[in-house]
């Protein structure tokens, strides 16, 4: 029996990729799997995976990467693994070290580089700098590591190209989570957004947007800042928003049940028009017709299934438009939400996405 040790320094421990779906599935099929956190809430044992807690990690993030990353991977090497499974960029810097007592893998959840041309919180005169830096030097790693399993295509056709083993293993939704929802035959004008809250993410467009709709809004989730919540309630369309905060999986299943289209209207910034974002699928899995970004991978998606409507994330008006025509048409969006749900079960699903981890992992 192999011995695996995930490794992160910012993630939750019950992080939906790492650990539901990585560190679970590897567990159930033959590994002994370990998973290292930094959250100072203890160690557990759950789903066969002894989880490590490493201590709270730092508030600060410059803290966070000088000294929470080193506590984590201190506790992963105690672990004595075969094969060690990074999960967070700085923790690449720690890879000679990990390197010394077992394999190494890089999970690129994120396009880096292209993320950081999009935060706000870097000086706009610094951020391609930061950005190209940083993209030389996760590939400068990447080339040594054993492998890369990379959250989409655009990921790994970037880090294919340093390391040949490199893997898509792409966020899809458990089918056996979502696809038994059950939907009520007379349902509420109910509308859902499930992720984090942020203008980055449409918050604003969203909530303008319930000002041409005779309908509500459900959002499931955690503000990203407390001054976009306070000018949020400021908007008009607020009355018809219903804030339910941070929600676990069973609520989640009931707000996807209730509702009668689920929301993934990112901004077109340059790291979201490649991305997977792991909230259209779930719709698709739970049967709902999803009102998406017009970015042309997601369109290669959602038109040629008829799973939903592609918008303008920026127009507002298109986006409640939109809005109107799923809750005005019950009969055509209840089709397409059945056939975005069969195109989860045959397609877009965990199960299939477990077996390449396992064929990547049987390499190592």
């Amino acid at each position: 029996m192999k011995k695996v040790t995930h490794i992160t320094s910012a993630h939750p421990r019950e992080d939906i990729r790492i650990f539901i779906k990585e560190c679970s599935s590897l567990a159930q099929n033959g590994y002994k799997v370990s998973l290292i956190v930094a959250d100072g809430k203890g160690h557990e044992n759950k789903n066969n995976v002894s989880i490590i807690d490493a201590g709270a990690k730092e508030k600060s993030r410059y803290r966070r990467i000088l000294k929470t990353t080193s506590d984590v991977v201190d506790k992963a090497i105690e672990t004595k693994a075969d094969i060690y499974h990074i999960h967070d960029p700085e923790l690449l810097l720690f890879s000679k070290k990990l390197m010394k007592h077992g394999k190494l893998i890089y999970d690129a959840h994120e396009d880096v580089p292209r993320q950081i041309l999009s935060k706000n919180w870097i000086h706009p005169f610094f951020r391609k700098l930061i950005s190209l830096a940083t993209e030389k030097t996760e590939n400068y790693y990447a080339k040594k590591v054993s492998g890369v399993v990379a959250a989409t295509p655009f990921i790994k056709k970037r880090f294919i190209k340093t390391n040949p083993l490199t893997e898509n293993v792409n966020n899809f939704p458990i089918l056996e989570e979502l696809g038994d929802i059950q939907h009520p035959s007379s349902k509420e004008r109910f509308v859902c957004y499930i992720g984090g809250l942020s203008a980055v993410r449409g918050l604003f467009e969203m909530i303008k947007a319930m000002e041409y709709v005779d309908g509500k809004l459900l959002l499931a989730g955690v503000f990203l800042s407390k001054e976009e919540k306070d000018l949020a309630q400021t908007l008009p369309g607020w009355k018809k928003i219903v804030d339910l905060g941070f929600c676990d999986r069973d609520k989640i299943k009931d707000i996807l049940s209730l509702s009668r289209a689920g929301l993934v209207v990112l901004r077109p910034t340059i790291n979201y028009v490649d991305a997977l974002p792991i909230k259209l699928f779930e719709y698709m899995a739970a049967g709902l017709p999803v009102i998406a970004s017009s970015f042309p991978l997601w369109r290669d998606i959602v038109l040629p299934i008829k799973c939903g409507i592609c918008v303008n994330p920026l127009n507002p008006k298109h986006i409640g438009e939109a809005i109107n025509w799923i809750l005005d048409n019950p009969k055509k969006s209840d089709a397409m939400g059945r056939r975005g749900k069969k195109a989860t079960q045959s397609t877009y699903n965990w199960e299939g996405e477990r077996e390449k981890l396992l064929s990547f992992y049987a390499h190592m």
